[in-house]
């Protein structure tokens, strides 16, 4: 339920309509390497740190993230450990190590005005490196309270609290944002329902807004004006 990854082979070649970099982070001792896709333009204002949703790899989420570049921000995103052309072995604190390795690498890079933004499952990692640094702003579409929180809507009869390995736990994550926050939500998602991140809204610091976008399921939000309009709000300035 939580991981639907789609690798790539090694030789394989990323194509864009944009100048982009292909990179290999090693993140760890374990043999853990990132694939990433930084998107460059001549005089950015920033960089969003953009962490993509379950399913798929950089083929498709490179297409997606690099949208943003038309607010004259460079974009960074990453594949997840045994997605694409990202290997190590999963694990909840290594998905934190790797999100926090990236801002690391950007800020290395000399910039000052990140944006983090976190799609779904990519919220926890969005949230994760947002408790920790201060950041320009946090987007988090279509969030979750928890793991657990969506696997009990989903599983009522089961006993999900005892079964899952892995716990995403975005309300202790947001508790410890000092940063601005968006939230932006549809109100048709079955994939993580609305209520779930109404919750998590209620764990989060005053300076957060919540977004909501009437008739969007979990996946098209950018097909409706309210997401864009946010999404100007914010990169636009």
């Amino acid at each position: 339920m939580i991981f639907r990854p789609t690798s790539l082979p090694s030789e394989y070649v990323f194509q864009f309509g944009q100048p982009f970099e292909e990179l290999f982070l090693e993140t760890d001792r374990k043999g853990t390497v990132i694939n990433a896709l930084h998107f460059k333009l001549k005089a950015p204002k920033g960089v969003v740190l953009y962490f993509h949703g379950n399913a798929g790899n950089l083929s498709r989420w490179g297409v997606i993230a690099s949208e943003l570049t038309k607010y004259n921000y460079d974009v960074f995103v990453m594949d997840y450990r045994t997605y694409g052309k990202s290997t190590g072995i999963l694990s909840e604190d290594g998905l934190y190590n790797d999100a926090q390795h990236c801002y690391e690498y950007l800020v290395g890079l000399g910039y000052s005005n990140i944006v983090v933004y976190g799609r779904s499952l990519g919220t926890a990692m969005a949230l994760n490196v947002a408790s920790k640094h201060k950041v320009s702003h946090v987007i988090l579409e279509t969030p979750f309270y928890s793991i657990a929180d969506v696997a009990k809507k989903r599983f009522p009869v089961f006993p999900v609290e005892k079964l899952i390995k892995y716990h995403f736990s975005n309300f202790e994550s947001i508790e410890e944002v000092s940063s601005a926050m968006t939230i932006i939500h549809g109100t048709s998602d079955r994939v993580v329902p609305i209520k779930s991140s109404i919750k998590l809204f209620e764990s989060a610091p005053k300076q957060t807004k919540f977004i909501t976008v009437e008739k969007a399921s979990h996946n098209n939000l950018s097909d409706f004006e309210t997401y864009w309009q946010s999404i100007d709000g914010i990169l636009g300035k």
